[in-house]
C-alpha cells in the first residue's frame, strides 16, 4: 500500500490505522478510493500481528459519502446500472462489518451518506464533539445503500432521519447509540488508540471468535437479509426520475456539485 493515493496504512504495535485522505473532496468515496480501502482491509485482515483496526477520516470530514460527481460523469441511470454499481459500495461497507478483527471508527467533522454507513459498519465509533452524522440522500432523490441504521438506533429515530435527510450532532448520536464516545478534537487519536490498546490486550483468536459470534448474532436478527433486500430497492430508487432529481443531476453535470448541493439545501432551508 506504499503507492496508495487515498488510503494510508500505519501500524502501532498490534493496532493498524487506515487513514482516508482525500481532503479536497471531503473524503468522498470515489471508485479509486474504495478500491484502495478494500485492498488495505485485505492487508490488515491477513496480518496476524494486527489485532485491532482503526478507520480514520480527516479533520473536516470522516467522509461525505459516495462521489456524486463521479456517478453523474459515469452516466449511471438505469436500475441495472445502479444495481451493479451499488454492489461494490455494499461490498466495501460489509467488508468493514465482517472483518475478523475489531474495527474502531475515528470520526471528526462530517460523516454523511455512504461515509456514515462506512462508520456504522465499524464495531465502535469514537467521534469529536463537532461531528455531524446523517444520510441526506433522500434530499436529492437517492437513499441509503447498506441500510445499517435500523440495527443501530431503532425504528423511530431511523425513520425520522431517513425521511427528512436531517443530520444530528455528536451528542445526539451518542444518546441514540450510534457512537460510543464523544471527545474534543485534540483527543480523538489518543482516545481511540487507548480504546484499541485495551482491546488489543486480548489474544487475536479470542477477538476473532468473539467478532464471529457477534456478526452471527446480527445475521440471525436479519441484518444480512435487510442489506440484500435493500440492494434491489436502492437500485430502483436511484433510477426513479423526478423533477427534483433531474434538476439536481443537471446542475451537477453543468455547474458542479457545489451548486447542486446549494440548490438542494435552499429547498429545505425554510423548514429546518
Amino acid at each position: 500500500m506504499t503507492d496508495a493515493e487515498f488510503i494510508h496504512v500505519t501500524t502501532h504495535g498490534p493496532i493498524a490505522w487506515l487513514h482516508i485522505d482525500r481532503p479536497q473532496k471531503l473524503n468522498a468515496l470515489s471508485v479509486e478510493l474504495m478500491r484502495e480501502l478494500s485492498q488495505a482491509l485485505d492487508l490488515v485482515e491477513q496480518d496476524d500481528s494486527v489485532r485491532v483496526v482503526i478507520l480514520r477520516g480527516g479533520e473536516q470530514a470522516f467522509s461525505v459519502g459516495y462521489d456524486i460527481a463521479q456517478e453523474v460523469e459515469m452516466g449511471i441511470s438505469t436500475a441495472e446500472q445502479w444495481h451493479a454499481g451499488l454492489e461494490n459500495n455494499i461490498a466495501l461497507t460489509m467488508k468493514v462489518w465482517g472483518l475478523s478483527k475489531p474495527v474502531i471508527g475515528a470520526v471528526s467533522g462530517w460523516c454523511l451518506a455512504g461515509g456514515c454507513e462506512l462508520a456504522m459498519a465499524c464495531d465502535m465509533i469514537v467521534c469529536t464533539d463537532d461531528s455531524k452524522f446523517g444520510e441526506p440522500e433522500i434530499r436529492f432523490g437517492s437513499g441509503p445503500v447498506t441500510l445499517l441504521m435500523p440495527f443501530l438506533i431503532g425504528e423511530k429515530a431511523t425513520n425520522e432521519l431517513l425521511f427528512t435527510g436531517d443530520t444530528i450532532d455528536a451528542h445526539r448520536a451518542r444518546e441514540l447509540g450510534l457512537v460510543n464516545h464523544v471527545v474534543v478534537r485534540a483527543d480523538l487519536e489518543t482516545s481511540t488508540e487507548d480504546l484499541a490498546t485495551k482491546i488489543a490486550l486480548t489474544p487475536l483468536p479470542i477477538l476473532r471468535y468473539t467478532k464471529r459470534a457477534l456478526t452471527r448474532a446480527y445475521t440471525a436478527m436479519g441484518l444480512q437479509t435487510a442489506v440484500d433486500g435493500n440492494h434491489a430497492l436502492a437500485a430502483l430508487l436511484n433510477s426513479v426520475s423526478t423533477p427534483e432529481r433531474d434538476t439536481f443531476t443537471e446542475l451537477v453535470a453543468t455547474e458542479g456539485l457545489k451548486t447542486a448541493l446549494a440548490w438542494r439545501d435552499r429547498r429545505y432551508a425554510t423548514v429546518n
